[in-house]
C-alpha cells in the first residue's frame, strides 16, 4: 500500500515481457511512451516528455507512503493506471499511476511510479512475501529561503535533519540534529520525495554513503539502515501485523503515530 503496487502471478509460460531501465538515469526533456486501456480502448500510446522528476502529490494519503514520481506529459487518462511508461529505447521506467486534474480526466500532466522502486518491492514480494521498508530514522525539514534565514544556512540545498530516531540508523552513524543532508549514494538530496526515493531502493543492513554538512564543513559517513523496528532482520510475511489475536492483529506504533 505504502507504494501501490502489487505482484500477480500468471501461470503461463514464454510470454514477451519488458526490461527494466534505470529511473536514476532518467533526464528531464527526456521523450517517453505511456500504454495502457484509457476509457476501454485497448492498448493505446501517447507519447510525451519527463517535465520533473520526485514528485510528491499526496495521493496516497499515508505518513509511511513513498511518493517520488515521474512526472510527464504523456497523455494518460482513467485506465492507464499499471500501464507502462517506457523509454525511446523500449525499456520500462516506470508504471503510470495518477493524474492531477480537476476533471478527471486528463489535463496535462501525469504521473509514474520509477522503475526502480517497481523493482525492489517486486523483489520483496517474490522472495519474501513482504517489502522489506529500510528507514534513514531522521525527522528533517525541507531548505527553503525562510529556513535557511532563520537556520543561518549559507545555501538553500539539502534537507535539515531536526531529530534523530533513538536506536536509529542515522544516530547510530553519527547523525545529528542540525546536520544538512546533500547526497545519499550518488543521488542528490534536495526534497523528501528525493531522500525517500533513494532509500526504498534499499532493505534493511544496506549500507549507504551519507554526505552531509555540519557547522559548514562537509562530511561523509557511512549508514546502515535499518526496519522499522530498529534492526536489520528480514521481515516475515507472518510477521507483517504483528500478534495477531482475538481476531484482531496489533503492531507497534510507528514514531509519527506516537508524535
Amino acid at each position: 500500500p505504502s507504494t501501490d503496487l502489487a505482484l500477480i502471478k500468471i501461470d503461463e509460460k514464454e510470454l514477451p515481457y519488458l526490461v527494466y531501465g534505470n529511473s536514476d538515469s532518467v533526464k528531464i526533456g527526456e521523450w517517453v511512451l505511456a500504454v495502457g486501456n484509457p476509457f476501454n480502448l485497448t492498448s493505446t500510446v501517447t507519447a510525451g516528455i519527463i517535465s520533473a522528476k520526485a514528485r510528491n502529490i499526496h495521493i496516497l494519503g499515508k505518513n509511511s507512503a513513498i511518493e517520488s514520481f515521474l512526472q510527464t506529459d504523456a497523455a494518460v487518462n482513467p485506465g492507464n493506471s499499471g500501464g507502462a511508461l517506457v523509454n525511446t529505447n523500449g525499456q520500462l521506467i516506470g508504471i503510470n499511476a495518477a493524474i492531477a486534474s480537476n476533471t478527471g480526466s486528463y489535463t496535462g500532466y501525469s504521473f509514474a511510479i520509477p522503475v526502480n522502486i517497481v523493482k525492489k518491492v517486486m523483489d520483496d514480494l517474490l522472495q519474501f512475501g513482504k517489502v522489506q521498508r529500510a528507514y534513514l530514522g531522521v525527522t528533517f525539514e525541507e531548505i527553503d529561503s525562510k529556513l535557511a534565514k532563520d537556520k543561518n544556512l549559507e545555501k538553500v540545498k539539502g534537507i535539515y535533519v531536526t531529530e534523530t530516531a533513538d536506536n536509529g540508523a542515522a544516530r547510530e552513524a553519527g547523525l545529528q540534529a542540525g546536520d544538512i543532508i546533500t547526497q545519499i549514494g550518488n543521488s542528490i538530496i534536495n526534497s523528501s520525495s528525493e531522500l525517500q526515493e533513494i532509500i526504498a531502493t534499499h532493505r534493511p543492513g544496506d549500507k549507504v554513503v551519507v554526505y552531509y554538512t555540519r557547522n559548514g564543513k562537509d562530511k561523509e559517513t557511512s549508514v546502515t539502515l535499518k526496519n522499522i523496528s530498529g534492526t536489520t532482520d528480514i521481515v516475515k510475511k507472518d510477521e507483517e501485523s504483528g500478534i495477531k489475536l482475538l481476531g484482531a492483529s496489533f503492531e507497534n506504533a510507528s514514531r509519527e503515530e506516537l508524535k
